[in-house]
């Protein structure tokens, strides 16, 4: 049996080292294309919901429809802030007049 040249046996240390990277690659694919399949299915059940207790899957419309309860929630907060400073200030007044 002959021995390899250096060339030869350079030649085979780069081979292995780009099997090792091949497979590593394949494996991070085969990986990838798992979590691909993972998130579409979980955009398809955020879909459904959305359509289901929105009644759109619009992204843009479920934005509008986030800052409008955005504001009633705000406008809400502001309401009732005032109906407690109200109490407040009767109270105060009904124990002014004792």
């Amino acid at each position: 049996m002959t021995s390899l040249t250096r060339l030869e046996t350079d030649q085979l240390r780069r081979l292995e080292e780009m099997r090792k990277t091949f497979d590593k690659l394949r494996a991070e694919r085969i990986r990838a294309e798992g979590e691909v399949e993972r998130l579409s299915r979980e955009l398809e059940e955020a879909r459904a919901l959305a359509l289901s207790e929105l009644g759109t899957d619009d992204t843009a419309e479920i934005q509008r429809l986030i800052e409008e309860a955005q504001a009633r929630n705000a406008k809400l907060a502001e309401d009732f802030g005032a109906a407690l400073r109200d109490v407040e200030i009767r109270l105060r007044q009904l124990g002014d007049e004792r």
